[in-house]
């Protein structure tokens, strides 16, 4: 006999199921307060590898896969992350990555100057080691340059290191940065008298580096996260094999082309040797370009002090580059201000200045086309 409407409560009452599923969806994502921080140290084919209790008796390396939710947040060598699941660092475990802590610096570059996708290197690096040989191959003033811009903009602090220093006075080259405050270290091949620091890689290759600019070298490391970027066939291996005890591979240079053969396919996170809880350095693939598409023209200039000075003399509104008129840069160099290497460090500014105003003409035309 069918009941009357008096005789109905909220347990008649059907909830019709989730047709995506028995759960009702929410905006709500967990907070995941269980998640244990960990640094990546390498990232490989969507995998990431951190580590865990860093410089504790319970230190372990971790792998994990990122959450759904993190599909468009880049995760990079050096970020510090919030790990879930499986975090015992066991063969075959697998944890889930769900958090992207706060950057302290953010080191990034473009493919080219006119590309507006930006690619990150590395976070939370406190030093860039900017790794050029004085030959073989050639030392490329305008890729120093454009290191030192991306440094600046980042707020990391800038080092030179010139290696193969026994193949060729680096004078001339140091000379277009005699003006700056900027550290710069000299590695040579250690000669008969120097017993050196012999660095070998996992292909069997070996190389002994003088001991005194690796001494130098690794008492800048000390308590930092630096990261080294360089040409390939520079020596950046060769030196991170020496500072931290690793073996990594080491290539040479093409006696056609003059350029090196790639042998570190992504950046990787490693210890400093002999060093205080910290210390880490971070080695990236040889960088053929350095693409300054998201710095802002106008801090551009910020990487020259040498030359900044004389832009007091600009009329307001001036660009400092190739078509500006009356401009103040001209006279300062002219007057050996900004010293010998003053025309050229001026030139390369003004090309890295011509990029960024190309930059800011391409990104007006792409923000009209959106518009119509």
């Amino acid at each position: 006999m069918a009941r009357g409407t008096a005789g109905w409560d909220e347990s008649d009452v059907r909830i019709r199921p989730n047709k995506k599923g028995s759960r009702p969806r929410t905006k709500d994502r967990p907070a995941h307060e269980d998640a244990v921080t960990g640094r990546i140290i390498t990232v490989d084919r969507g995998r990431y590898t951190a580590i865990v209790d860093e410089d504790t008796p319970r230190e372990r390396i971790v792998t994990a896969a990122r959450a759904r939710e993190l599909r468009r947040t880049p995760v990079v060598a050096g970020d510090l992350v919030g790990l879930v699941g499986d975090v015992s660092g066991s063969p075959d475990s697998l944890a889930r990555l769900v958090k992207v802590n706060e950057r302290a610096t953010l080191l990034r570059r473009s493919a080219d100057d006119t590309d507006p996708v930006e690619r990150v290197v590395v976070a939370n690096a406190d030093q860039l080691v900017i790794v050029v040989a004085a030959a073989n191959p050639e030392p490329r003033t305008g890729f120093i340059d454009r290191a030192l811009v991306a440094a600046y903009d980042a707020g990391i602090s800038p080092l030179l290191c010139i290696t193969k220093a026994d193949l060729k006075d680096p004078s001339e080259l140091l000379a277009n940065y005699e003006h700056l405050d900027l550290e710069v270290l000299i590695s040579r091949t250690a000669d008969a008298e120097d017993a050196g620091i012999d660095s070998e890689s996992d292909d069997g290759l070996s190389a002994r580096l003088a001991g005194g600019a690796v001494a130098a070298l690794h008492e800048h490391l000390l308590g930092k996260v630096s990261v080294l970027v360089g040409h390939s066939g520079v020596g950046k291996s060769t030196l991170v094999n020496a500072l931290t005890g690793s073996r990594r591979a080491t290539g040479g240079v093409n006696a056609v082309t003059g350029r090196g053969r790639h042998t570190s396919s992504s950046a990787l996170a490693l210890k400093v040797q002999d060093a205080p809880a910290g210390s880490w350095i971070i080695d990236t693939p040889g960088i053929r370009s350095f693409g300054l598409a998201h710095v802002d023209p106008d801090r551009i200039l910020s990487a020259f002090p040498d030359l900044e000075p004389g832009t007091e003399a600009c009329e307001r509104g001036c660009r400092h580059d190739d078509d500006a008129v009356n401009c103040g840069l001209d006279p300062w160099v002219e007057s050996g201000s900004a010293g010998a290497a003053g025309p050229a460090r001026l030139a390369s500014l003004r090309r890295l200045l011509g990029s960024g105003g190309l930059r800011t003409e391409n990104r007006a035309q792409a923000k009209e086309l959106g518009t119509q």
